[in-house]
Formats: structure tokens, C-alpha cells, sequence
């Protein structure tokens, strides 16, 4: 996954130098090249209440204003250069006073021919600007200025921070600087950061209505963590915790994973699991069986150098993103024994008995260093009792056409999606297992004319294709399956699968990549993924047909007990 951001990341600041100099802003303003003019040495709640309104002006104003639109101005460096001013002032209508002159210093708003294009049909979510009207936040002057911008923007204008995939509709956030060479702390280029998040998120987000906070009340507690953040590991830990309380689990700061808590590049190379409540040691890792220090498959861990595990997992959850609970702990999860490269010791329970053991940590691989759910050898298997298996995370859709005939001669067929798919395949396996056109998914993208609304597509369907498997389908999933798992499995399950297993991620849906300064960089579901009648699958998962929670005893006795169950359907 991360491979794939890096790769995006590169395409999108490339975007962002393909602009002539005389068109190109970062190119004609250079003043805060080498760091903002912003100093705070404390924040009083009213500069704090100052703070989170230039935020959302700012926001409003990058989306919306003609000359900002079009790419006249250094938007961040507007922002920094405003900024003294508002934390400077002592009360709320003087800060009021310092953005009315600031609106009025962007100059006249330009005659609309046309203004604004018309409202798009199926509308999902209106865009979110009723405090346009609210004249204690505002003022009256301020309030006025922003709702006539919003009345008179032209339906010719385009976004220069933004743009929208051909096909799918999900935002590109483009032109937006990483500023890798400032030097830290600088409280200015730090709130840049929480706006250029919060915004994004305000106006592209398709699910912005299921963060389940109030976002106001969000960045309102952040804003301190950013504008006093003394140096840039604190910097990034606030950035975590405002990704974290998005709770999408598309989005950390990939940047750097290693620094997200616990921090580090070494781990015991050992897979843990919350299981009955419990934290349990599941599987050694595939490339570490020998070197976990005595510790054996189904001991509960209870605590690290001395820490109860279950104060660390709180701790540590403050800055993990995650769409579900079960996705938030199957992140902390994989990180548990994560730490500098010396001995982990830990307290484990083994038969009712307390044990220490004192584990050697190794350096932690990128890629293959996460447990696999599903069974080892190739993607197309037949098991004993005359089973067709297939797991995605080794498919060839290349393959399918061929593995569905010899799966017609056995009882049925089990697709393994507790992974991440080696390919594309919720067309191309889900056309071969329906006998009639089915409606799978409907999605919801953004409106590049109304920022921050979201219009519904028309339902995609699945449409019979040869050679079809006609038997019973038995679906595997839990946790681990997200994204392009969780679509692959709605196909299925549209296409006539019984689905096993626990409640998906909770987090599909194209994703959105978005830069900060300090080189940093996250990304956020971008496209809303619903079932065609609208019912939500973010922060929800794709539920099962028929659960089947793992047990402690099953761990322990090396038993899948989702597969088990999928396998006793099949052979009724």
C-alpha cells in the first residue's frame, strides 16, 4: 500500500509544476520561503476561537473565491500572512475586523455570466455552510462578504486545488506544496497543516457526515496542539491525531508509519490478534518463526516493559486511524511489539499461568510482514471433501474462465477475501457466478461548481457472463479485508455468495492523497461506496451472512474456524 501512495504522490506534485511561471503563483511569491512570521508563545481560548474561524474563512475562501480558483494568489502564503494579525487580536470582533479587511484586500468579485451553475438532481450531502449566515462567529460584514462570493461565483470557474478523476469522480488534491525544507518548529507552516486537513475534508470528503464528531469541536481542540507543537515530532503527532479522529482507515500519515505510535523499526516477529477481548498471540510471522523469544501461539499478552497492554492500546489508538473499532485495533495490532531494536519484555498468560519472556525485536519487513489470513500454496486450490478455494490475494483474472469449469465439477466453491486482491476481479469472478443482471453499488462523488455537495450515481450492475458457475458460493472475510476487498465482496455477495466471517474494514472507496508541509502526506476514502439502495458501507463494513468470531481455543489449536463453517454450508 504504501508503494502505491509514493507512486500517486509523485504524479500529484508533478501536477503541481505543470504551470507556467507567469501562471503559477508558488512562482511570483516567495515570501515565506524560508518560514512563516508566525511566533506563539500560548494561545488564550479566544485566540484559540479566532484561530478556528480564520480556519474555516480560509477554507471557504480557497474554494470559492474567483481569484484563488484560477491560481492568482499563494493561498498558504495569504494564510501566513494573515495570520499575526488574527492571533494578535484580543477579541473577537477585532479579529472579525483583520479578515474584513483581508476579503476586501482580494479585491472586487467579478460580474458572474452565468452565476453558478444549477443545482445538480440526487443530491447525497448539501454542501456544509450554514455559519455563512451566523453573524456572532462572523460579524455582519464578514457574513455578508462570504455569502456574496458564494452567490456570485461563475459557473465557468474551474478549482486550482483541486480536480476530479475523468471517470470515477474522486478528488485529486493538486498544487499542493510539501514544503520539505522548512525548519521546524514554525507554529505558521503547523496550523497550515491542520486547515489544509480539516478543509479537505469539509468540502471532498464523501463521507464527511459519518466522522461521527463535531469538526468544529475537532479542530478547535487540535489547534493549540499544532500552533504550540515544538518541534516536528510533535508537529507530526498532532497531524495523527487529527487524521486519526477521521476514523477512515485509508488514512494515517503514511509518511511516516514508522513514527506512528508505538514507534519504530523493529518488532518481534510475531502476529497478535484481539480475540474474546483478548490480546493474542496468533501466528509467528512467516519470516521470523524461530525468533520470538518463547512465546507461544494463544498467549494473551498483558503487558510490555511493564505496561498494561490495554493502557497502551488507549494511548496508542489516539493516533491510529481507523474506520471500525475492529479495524482500529487490527492496526494496533500489527504494531504491539513495535519499538527500537533491542529485547521486548512481556508478561503473557499460558494456561492460567503469568509468565515473563524477554523476545528478541528484528528489523520489520515492508512488505510480506503481515499475517495471512488465508491458506498458503496457489490462488486456485481443491481441498479435501471435494471444495473448489480460491483466495484473491494470489487471482488471475486472466485465470477465472478456467478455475470456474474445474470448480463446477465439485460441491461448491469458497472465495477467500481476507486480503488484499492481487487484481481487479469483482467484474470478471462476479459476471461468472450470476444468471442475471444484478445491481451491486451505487456511488457518491463530489461537485467541483458546490463544494462540499455530493450527488449519487446510478447503481452498476453485474451482467452474466460464460463459463458460469452455477453452485454454491461461500465468501471469507473479516478486518483485514478492505477497500477494493470490501468492493469485491459486495459483487459477490450481489452475484448469489453467502458471505462468512466478521464485519469488513469499513473503509472503500478510491482514495485521495493529500500533502503537508514537512514533506509529510495522508489520504482519505475519496468515493462513496453504498449499496444500491443507499445503505452506507464506510465505518460500517460489509456485515456477514452468517458471523463467525475466532476463538482463543481455535487460535491455539491452528484451527480457521471461518473457513470451517463456510465448508460445513458447502457440504450440506
Amino acid at each position: 500500500m504504501l508503494n502505491r501512495i509514493a507512486f500517486v504522490l509523485v504524479g500529484l506534485l508533478a501536477c503541481s509544476s505543470a504551470w507556467s511561471e507567469a501562471s503559477n503563483p508558488f512562482q511570483r511569491d516567495h515570501a515565506f520561503d524560508a518560514g512563516s512570521p508566525v511566533v506563539v508563545e500560548s494561545l488564550s481560548p479566544i485566540q484559540v476561537d479566532n484561530l478556528l474561524v480564520l480556519g474555516k474563512v480560509w477554507g471557504f475562501l480557497k474554494y470559492h473565491h474567483p481569484r484563488v480558483t484560477a491560481g492568482e494568489l499563494h493561498w498558504d502564503y495569504e494564510l501566513l500572512r494573515v495570520l499575526p494579525q488574527v492571533i494578535a487580536a484580543e477579541e473577537r470582533a477585532a479579529a472579525q475586523g483583520v479578515m474584513v479587511r483581508w476579503v476586501e484586500s482580494l479585491g472586487p468579485i467579478p460580474p458572474c455570466d452565468p452565476c453558478l451553475v444549477p443545482m445538480p438532481a440526487d443530491v447525497h450531502l448539501q454542501a456544509p455552510l450554514g455559519w455563512l449566515h451566523d453573524e456572532r462567529l462572523l460579524g455582519s460584514t464578514l457574513s455578508r462578504q462570504l455569502l456574496y462570493i458564494l452567490d456570485h461565483r461563475s459557473a465557468k470557474a474551474g478549482q486550482f486545488y483541486v480536480t476530479l478523476a475523468e471517470a470515477a469522480k474522486f478528488p485529486f488534491f493538486i498544487n499542493e506544496q510539501p514544503y520539505a525544507a522548512v525548519k521546524w518548529p514554525d507554529a505558521g507552516y503547523q496550523l497550515l497543516a491542520a486547515f489544509r486537513l480539516w478543509n479537505a475534508v469539509e468540502y471532498w470528503s464523501p463521507y464527511r457526515d459519518l466522522v461521527g464528531e463535531d469538526r468544529d469541536a475537532m479542530l478547535r481542540a487540535l489547534i493549540p496542539r499544532f500552533a504550540l507543537a515544538r518541534d516536528f515530532s510533535s508537529y507530526r503527532l498532532a497531524l495523527m491525531a487529527m487524521i486519526a479522529g477521521l476514523h477512515d482507515s485509508h488514512a494515517n500519515l503514511w509518511s511516516s508509519e514508522e513514527a506512528i505510535p508505538p514507534a519504530g523499526r523493529c518488532w518481534v516477529p510475531m502476529h497478535v490478534r484481539r480475540i474474546e477481548g483478548r490480546w493474542i498471540v496468533a501466528a509467528a510471522a512467516r519470516e521470523g518463526a524461530a525468533q520470538t523469544g518463547g512465546l507461544a501461539v494463544g498467549d494473551e499478552i498483558l503487558s510490555l516493559d511493564g505496561r498494561p497492554l490495554p493502557e497502551l492500546v488507549d494511548q496508542w489508538a489516539a493516533t491510529t486511524g481507523g474506520s471500525t473499532q475492529a479495524s482500529l485495533w487490527r492496526d494496533v495490532a500489527h504494531r504491539v511489539t513495535r519499538g527500537d531494536c533491542v529485547p521486548l519484555r512481556m508478561m503473557v498468560r499460558r494456561d492460567g499461568k503469568d509468565m515473563t519472556v524477554q523476545s528478541p525485536r528484528v528489523e520489520r519487513l515492508r512488505d510480506g510482514e503481515f499475517e495471512a489470513r488465508d491458506r498458503p500454496g496457489p490462488a486456485f486450490q481443491v481441498l479435501a471433501g471435494d471444495v473448489a478455494y480460491l483466495k484473491l490475494s494470489a487471482v488471475k483474472a486472466d485465470d477465472l474462465p478456467q478455475q470456474m469449469r474445474t470448480a463446477a465439477t465439485t460441491r461448491g466453491l469458497v472465495v477467500d477475501i481476507r486480503n488484499y486482491p492481487a487484481e481487479f476481479v469483482p467484474f470478471a469472478l462476479g459476471q461468472l457466478l450470476t444468471g442475471s443482471r444484478r445491481p451491486f453499488v451505487r456511488f457518491t462523488h463530489a461537485v467541483l461548481a458546490h463544494p462540499g455537495m455530493t450527488v449519487w450515481s446510478e447503481p452498476l450492475e453485474l451482467v452474466p457472463a460464460q463459463p458460469r458457475f452455477a453452485g454454491k458460493v461461500a465468501v471469507l472475510v473479516d478486518e483485514t479485508s478492505q477497500s477494493q476487498a470490501e468492493y469485491t465482496a459486495m459483487a459477490l455477495r450481489a452475484a448469489g455468495a453467502r458471505i462468512f466471517g466478521v464485519a469488513t474494514a469499513g473503509a472503500d472507496g478510491n482514495i485521495s492523497h493529500l500533502v503537508f508541509p514537512g514533506g509529510l502526506f495522508t489520504a482519505i476514502s475519496g468515493l462513496g461506496v453504498f449499496y444500491p439502495d443507499k445503505t452506507p458501507t464506510q465505518r460500517i463494513g460489509i456485515v456477514p451472512d452468517e458471523v463467525v468470531e475466532p476463538t482463543i481455543q481455535g487460535i491455539r489449536q491452528r484451527r480457521d474456524e471461518t473457513l470451517e463453517a463456510a465448508l460445513r454450508w458447502l457440504q450440506d
